[in-house]
């Protein structure tokens, strides 16, 4: 078994350890006939996985760019095109 595995009935038991262990350690997984079927997790990483970002930082932090003359564009690299299989 691996050592952030929990049966279930050992989850129960030891709920609180398996919260403690899960922010120290990270993922915990709680097993039920030896499949894993749950995780616990952190909350901030719950919070940090579940984020839907939508790139405005990044935006926002390009236009108060210091040096707006300097040119980001990447120089385009051919790619191979491949002709479709006739059906």
């Amino acid at each position: 078994m691996w050592a952030n595995a929990w049966p279930l009935q050992r989850a129960k038991a030891q709920f609180s350890e398996l919260v403690r262990t899960a922010r120290r350690q990270g993922p915990q997984y709680v097993t039920v006939h030896g499949r894993e079927e749950v995780v616990v997790i952190d909350a901030a990483e719950y919070r940090r996985m579940t984020s839907h970002q939508t790139g405005a930082a990044l935006l926002e932090a390009m236009q108060t760019c210091p040096h707006p003359d300097v040119e980001l564009e990447q120089p385009g690299v051919p790619m191979p095109v491949s002709e479709a299989p006739e059906l």
